[in-house]
């Protein structure tokens, strides 16, 4: 079986700027994508929310054999990893369907299968 991970990219401004029934629209469709991992034999191996980009801790080499540490994200951008899935699955062509099925309601994702 691979592993596959699922990447979930948002605008943490906008989010937090969404009212209540599209939090829960959110939520239904997580639940709606769980159902459909397991009713395609795919396992939830760990799934969760990040805390804030803002709240990270950026570690990089300092080019002197050292380490710089820094709070908040490493790179500016619009989206940041909001949260995760880690399946495991023998079925990559029903993972991506699910996958797209959830993308179709609204959701922003990226798929990737890790390296064996």
């Amino acid at each position: 079986m691979s592993r596959y991970l699922i990447l979930l990219p948002a605008p943490e401004a906008e989010w937090a700027d969404l009212p209540p029934e599209e939090h829960e629209k959110g939520m239904r469709s997580h639940a709606q994508f769980q159902e459909d991992l397991r009713t395609g034999g795919h396992e939830l191996l760990v799934a969760g929310p990040l805390d804030p980009s803002a709240d990270a801790t950026s570690m990089r080499p300092d080019g002197a054999g050292g380490t710089l540490v820094s709070d908040g994200p490493f790179t500016e951008s619009v989206e940041q990893v909001v949260g995760f899935y880690l399946v495991r699955s023998d079925d990559e062509a029903d993972l991506r369907a699910a996958c797209e099925r959830w993308s179709s309601r609204g959701e922003l994702l990226e798929l990737r299968r890790m390296v064996e």
